[in-house]
């Protein structure tokens, strides 16, 4: 979506009649509130108890506070969503019917060849479906010019058979939004509405179908954003992103979309929208001040579908993830570089949060996305408070009480599969997996709290990542360094302060200290 010379922070004139929550919404709401409150109020209240009043043992409740909520949040959701997936018996979807169809996809600078691929397998799928007269397929690329030879030639058999369109920007103005725009621009009247896909997306014709079915049949709906699995990871890491996202995300999503109701969320890609709710919501606000914090968004996905919210259209998830797919970063290098622009986009969407007439569900959107990357400096300014004695360290109850806490998810994320297996052989590969699960995000969630509160601590200092660029040119440390040096640092401080908190520090020093054979690990095939 374009964005505007000027800011654009008032609310619209002339908005359509908004669709209100119902009161079943309002209710989940609620309930994932006080569910919350009542799986983090007895830790925070401990925690205060055992670190005593006094400035550093404020400071660490009132960490503590911030990130106990925010873990609880994501309990109750995942509680919620486990409910809202319990196995029924789901209506068939009505058949798509109303007027064209345009699939966008974006490629910038990727490798052309996989995306032909699969545009040749959706549009031979599209063609045994009744979409398939509706729809028109379109590759626009940012990608820089020298590659724009490369595209055509990976395109060129569906091009010659008017299978699919294709073009390439000369200047390449507001990023991925602008893009889009520029294509609305020249051909948005013609369509009544458009998929978005990512070079890495892959969508079947049925899960199309399926959307694009929902709009035609509510008319009040403006975007509707498709649950999602992960590709088949070709790296230790990319399988294990893969089994995460298989376990934790039905849940995770159906819960999302249970609370959020008709404000839910949109990301960025594997969804449909109105071109009517697009037209409504094109102008993405433009922040006072330069990048990191100001300027064009770097994460446009949330604030569209805020701003289609605002503009009164309802923005459903629909949680089903069969034939809906993304790839993941099969390196950690590959994996931080893409977290550190969503970590520079999300903390510049706290700058919106306050954006006159948003619904109240998508403020909570962009807040979660905001504390999805403050709580990794939040932890560990905690644990350099704990490690260092400025403030007493907690007890066995409370660290347990937050591991336990940790565990919502992952147990509310097994529990449909275990209600789904019939048999006693497929209940042990559930907990199999789950194990394993659970075995390697704690391998892999030190590494990442380090990287994320790099990323917060770069943000906070200015520094702009940009976007797709080349990586910006600094000392080149070994594979691992930055984290292991990180290990050596909290293991110090804790045995300067008398080794009081070692014990409970172990689960996150040690894979720091082993980051740069754990990283050969991962990213091994």
């Amino acid at each position: 979506m374009t964005t505007p010379t000027a800011p654009s922070l008032a609310r619209p004139v002339g908005a359509r009649l908004r669709v209100p929550a119902g009161a079943r919404h309002r209710m989940r709401r609620a309930g994932v509130a006080a569910l919350t409150l009542a799986l983090a109020a007895p830790l925070i209240a401990g925690l205060a108890r055992d670190v005593g009043a006094g400035p550093a043992g404020w400071l660490a409740t009132g960490l503590f506070a911030v990130n106990t909520l925010w873990v609880a949040f994501g309990g109750a959701t995942a509680l919620l969503g486990a409910a809202a997936a319990a196995p029924a018996r789901r209506p068939e979807a009505p058949a798509p019917r109303g007027g064209r169809v345009a699939i966008l996809w974006l490629l910038c600078d990727e490798d052309p060849a996989p995306l032909a691929r699969a545009a040749a397998r959706l549009r031979a799928d599209l063609d045994r479906t009744a979409l398939g007269p509706r729809a028109d397929i379109f590759v626009l690329s940012d990608s820089a010019a020298e590659r724009e030879a490369a595209e055509r030639r990976a395109l060129a058999p569906l091009l010659a058979a008017g299978r699919v369109h294709y073009r390439r920007r000369a200047e390449r103005r507001g990023r991925k939004p602008g893009n889009i725009a520029d294509w609305a621009r020249a051909h948005g009247a013609d369509y009544e509405q458009m998929a978005v896909l990512d070079a890495d997306s892959r969508m079947s014709a049925a899960r199309l179908g399926a959307l694009v079915a929902r709009l035609d049949h509510a008319p009040e709906v403006g975007l509707v954003q498709a649950g999602m699995r992960l590709l088949p990871g070709r790296s230790r890491l990319g399988r294990a992103l893969r089994l995460s996202g298989r376990l934790g995300g039905p849940v995770a999503t159906a819960g999302l979309a249970a609370w959020s109701g008709p404000a839910g969320n949109y990301w960025g890609h594997n969804a449909v929208i109105r071109m009517a709710a697009y037209r409504a919501a094109r102008r993405l606000p433009r922040l006072p001040g330069r990048a990191p914090l100001g300027g064009a968004l770097l994460s446009h996905d949330f604030v569209e579908a805020a701003l289609i919210r605002r503009a009164g259209w309802a923005v459903e998830i629909a949680p089903e993830s069969r034939g809906s797919h993304e790839d993941a970063p099969q390196t950690l290098a590959a994996f931080h570089r893409r977290d550190r622009r969503w970590c520079q986009g999300n903390l510049q969407h706290a700058r919106l949060l306050a954006l006159p007439g948003l619904d109240a569900a998508s403020r909570v959107h962009l807040a979660s996305g905001v504390m999805s990357y403050l709580a990794a400096p939040v932890w560990l300014a905690l644990v350099a408070l704990f490690a260092s004695g400025a403030a007493p360290a907690p007890g066995l109850w409370a660290v347990g009480g937050v591991l336990a806490l940790l565990a919502v998810p992952k147990a509310a994320a097994l529990a449909p599969w275990l209600v789904r297996a019939r048999r006693g052989r497929a209940r042990r590969v559930a907990l199999r997996a789950a194990a394993a699960e659970a075995a390697l995000s704690t391998l892999i969630a030190p590494l990442l709290l380090v990287r994320q509160t790099g990323a917060v601590l770069a943000v906070l200092s200015r520094r702009d990542c940009g976007w797709k660029g080349p990586a910006r040119a600094g000392p080149a440390l070994p594979a691992g360094a930055p984290e292991a040096a990180s290990g050596a640092a909290l293991a110090a401080l804790a045995l300067g302060a008398g080794g009081v908190a070692a014990w409970w520090l172990a689960p996150l020093v040690l894979p720091l200290l082993a980051a740069p054979a754990l990283l050969r690990w991962l990213e091994a095939a």
